[in-house]
């Protein structure tokens, strides 16, 4: 292979920012001798080198905040070891809340951070004045202090970076452009550049501002955005304390670190610019905007009000440059789902805060084949082609930046980019009062509230569609509801094999006849959940592959790298093909049977049965399934069909008192029932058994991951997944912490009141020793919840109305 190329390397990066530094480094400790960094100009002159580099660990959940952990660990090992200086401030930060709102967030990372015993201080006004003397306390209504926290110099940051990667034998080409990614398959082959062609094994894709032009020349989709950003510096004025603590107040949306005798501002204003549709062209380097004094008034005037000082001094520089900004603020890694071997880790808005993470979990991801922990939040794979289209990306990257300091509510969505992918029931759901949420593009329906009605969320109380969901949720529970979930992800598996195939991947049994529903996990080498799915048995060597929204991409290119080269098998993906409308409650039958000719009794339709059926006049893939506890059947057809087939069945149900339903009361109705949701309760960190999911597991066959799992069981789990129950309504929304005579034991996942058993309910991982108890606690927002552990199923534990 390498003689068809000027020269080759295992390994190529592409970009010498401080993400691909950083990755260069951590593979060069690794062990990795033959590792190329390519950088179009010279290092750090993307966006690097006017970064203001506040490094900030506490983030909503607990691996992620790990990730950013594992940056502090770099840098202090750097600052203790490396013969280059990387200018690293420990200094701490301090997180002002100047609103009640503001200050229930920040209290609800702070019992996060006390989940996994990480250091983080809860300070009145006072004590954050004395920390920060500069600030004026009026409004504060609480502050968090986070001592390991700090600030460091991105540009001394990367050339330490650097120059240990040279150490451990990585070449670092300057000034060399990739102009083409040369391809054979799925796999990449090697690089075009200006210098020559290189020929590799593995492809990184690091490239900053140019990631989504570079994933475009390898035929990958990336929302990967561009934005603009300012800070500026203070005139160099001030007599500063030598171990200032960065500062954050989010309500008066501004950053702020010392520099030398002055201040670094920024802020995360609404209404800034996107630059180029993502697309920068490659002859942008070391270059800044003009200055936006217009923008810039709306953090800097508000924070003139919590610092007087700043009116006795000038600004003296305006930093105006583009920064990355994905379609959803978080970063995007992972290896890329349209090929075997190109990796991508960009988006970055905190690059330099988050490298020295990003750096660990990518060369373990490159070299073990997993970043070390779960970090579905930062996956490229949560994304798809429709979040990388322009002018998408554009909106939805604007809307993110402004949004960095705004107060995240829950279950708060997006407003950008909306209506982009609709069900063909969306107008149906519309004029019956739907407020419709947003997953993977697709408009669903969350609740039916009616007209005019405004949502108000709250942290502390319940939010305003609690009554609203109660009376869905009972309309499930008592008779019936139509629930349109077209958005589904759904693959077609066919060809010569497939039977075979899925049988050596899924834990559970395959093979049989067709007309079956199957549910299943996948798993990984370690024997952990990659996804969770259902299987529809619909002819001989042919499946559909059913799973969440927003994990289809996800799963599918998990899927399709199983395939072995050569395989007749085949996935394809028949989403769009399409709609699913559930009918559940225990009137379905009654409402179905009305206007269908065919039987469908309990013996001629048993639980997962899958069935060709008529109903009215509409051809109907039935499956008898269903993810809330009760009798019900979700109905594919294809999309042309969906809208007779609701009115037909809106029509039938009127005498039964039928209504709509939303994913809300999904919601509520699965926690009831103990059902488990993949990156919530499960994931790539636990393991099947661990999880009660024992009954989708066959030891009697081969499949991936059967080994780790023999081991897990011989040896015995060490967690275990409990539900837990609180008597009285609490402000219970995941992540919470978990106490047993007083001391932590473990976190919450999902969460949400149970509105038959008239319950809090809340899913949590705990040590096995501890899952034997049965009086806990829980807590939140500063406060503790007496919490009893009790069975997996609270309601209809022995399946009589799910079977009936």
């Amino acid at each position: 292979m390498s003689g068809s190329f000027d020269r080759y390397s295992r390994i190529v990066i592409i970009g010498g920012g401080a993400i691909g530094c950083s990755l260069a480094y951590q593979l060069a400790r690794r062990g990795e001798k033959d590792v190329l960094l390519l950088e179009k100009s010279l290092l750090t002159n993307g966006c690097t080198w006017h970064a203001a580099g506040l490094v900030g660990q506490l983030r909503g959940r607990r691996n992620l905040t790990r990730l950013m952990q594992n940056s502090v660990a770099v840098f202090d090992e750097l600052a203790a070891t490396s013969e280059q200086a990387v200018d690293w401030k420990k200094v701490g930060s301090l997180r002002l809340a100047s609103s009640p709102e503001r200050w229930s967030e920040i209290r609800r990372s702070m019992t996060l951070a006390k989940s996994f015993g990480f250091e983080c201080h809860s300070l009145s006004a006072r004590e954050a004045k004395d920390l920060f003397p500069y600030i004026d306390p009026e409004g504060v209504v609480g502050a968090a202090f986070i001592p390991s926290d700090g600030y460091i110099d991105p540009y001394a940051l990367t050339q330490a970076y650097a120059f240990e990667a040279r150490k451990g034998s990585v070449t670092i080409q300057e000034n060399t452009l990739v102009t083409k990614i040369i391809k054979d398959g799925r796999r990449v082959i090697g690089v075009e550049t200006d210098k020559g062609t290189v020929g590799c094994e593995i492809l990184v894709n690091c490239a900053g501002l140019w990631a989504k032009r570079l994933g475009e020349m390898a035929g990958v989709s990336l929302a990967a955005g561009v934005v603009e950003h300012q800070y500026f510096l203070t005139e160099k004025k001030l007599d500063l304390p030598k171990n200032l603590p960065t500062l954050r107040d989010p309500d008066k949306n501004f950053y702020l670190k010392p520099d030398v005798a002055a201040f670094a501002i920024g802020g995360w204003e609404d209404g800034t610019k996107g630059c180029w549709r993502s697309r920068p062209p490659f002859e942008f380097g070391r270059e800044l905007f003009p200055e936006n004094m217009e923008r810039l008034e709306l953090f800097a005037l508000p924070c003139a009000e919590r610092l007087p000082v700043l009116n006795e001094v000038g600004i003296q520089t305006v930093i105006n440059g583009p920064i990355p900004a994905s379609a959803d603020g978080e970063p995007i890694m992972g290896l890329a789902p349209e090929l075997d071997n190109f990796f991508v880790a960009c988006g970055f808005t905190a690059g330099i805060a988050a490298s020295g993470g990003a750096g660990v979990a990518m060369a373990n991801w490159i070299l073990d084949g997993d970043p070390g922990m779960d970090l579905w939040a930062f996956d490229v794979r949560r994304f798809g082609k429709p979040h990388a289209v322009g002018r998408f990306l554009e909106e939805r990257a604007i809307e993110a930046y402004g949004s960095y300091y705004k107060i995240h509510w829950p279950a708060a969505e997006n407003k950008a980019g909306r209506g982009l992918r609709r069900s063909p029931l969306h107008e149906h759901l519309k004029a019956a009062g739907a407020l419709f949420g947003a997953r993977f593009g697709w408009e669903r329906p969350l609740w039916f509230p009616g007209p005019g009605v405004e949502e108000v969320p709250s942290f502390e109380g319940k939010p305003s569609w609690f009554d609203g969901i109660g009376a869905e949720h009972r309309a499930i529970r008592e008779g019936v509801v139509l629930i349109d979930q077209t958005s589904f992800s759904k693959y077609l598996i066919d060809g010569a094999g497939a039977t075979a195939f899925l049988e050596g991947i899924s834990t559970a049994r395959i093979a049989g006849e067709p007309g079956r529903c199957i549910y299943t996990t996948l798993l990984n080498a370690k024997g952990g959940i990659e996804a969770e799915i259902t299987l529809l048995h619909i002819g001989e060597d042919r499946f559909i592959m059913n799973s969440g929204s927003a994990f289809g991409v996800r799963d599918s290119s998990w899927v399709a790298r199983q395939i072995p080269k050569g395989s007749p098998v085949r996935i394809t993906d028949v989403t769009s093909a399409f709609a699913v409308l559930n009918i559940c409650g225990p009137k379905s039958r009654d409402v179905l049977q009305k206007v269908s000719d065919d039987d469908l009794s309990n013996e001629a339709v048993p639980f997962l049965a899958v069935r060709d059926v008529e109903i009215g006049e509409v051809p109907v893939r039935l499956v008898r399934v269903g993810y809330v506890g009760e009798l019900g059947y979700e109905l594919h057809v294809p999309t042309e069909y969906a809208p007779g087939l609701y009115e037909t069945l809106k029509a039938a149900g009127e005498e039964f008192g039928i209504r709509d339903a939303g994913y809300r009361a999904i919601e509520t109705c699965r926690l009831e029932k103990g059902y488990l949701y993949w990156s919530a309760e499960i994931g790539p960190d636990q393991d099947p058994l661990s999880a009660g999911l024992d009954f989708a597991v066959d030891f009697g066959k081969e499949f991936v991951g059967r080994e780790a799992l023999i081991q897990i069981r011989d040896a015995g789990p060490t967690q275990a997944l409990c539900l837990f129950t609180l008597d009285d309504f609490a402000p219970l929304l995941g992540n919470e912490t978990i106490l047993r005579d007083g001391k932590v034991v473990g976190q919450t996942a999902s969460c949400g009141y149970g509105h038959t058993v008239g319950k809090m309910i809340a899913f949590g991982w705990l040590p096995v020793a501890d899952a034997q108890g049965e009086t806990f606690e829980i807590e939140a927002f500063g406060k503790s919840y007496p919490a009893r552990r009790t069975a997996r199923t609270l309601y209809d534990p022995e399946n009589t109305r799910l079977l009936a």
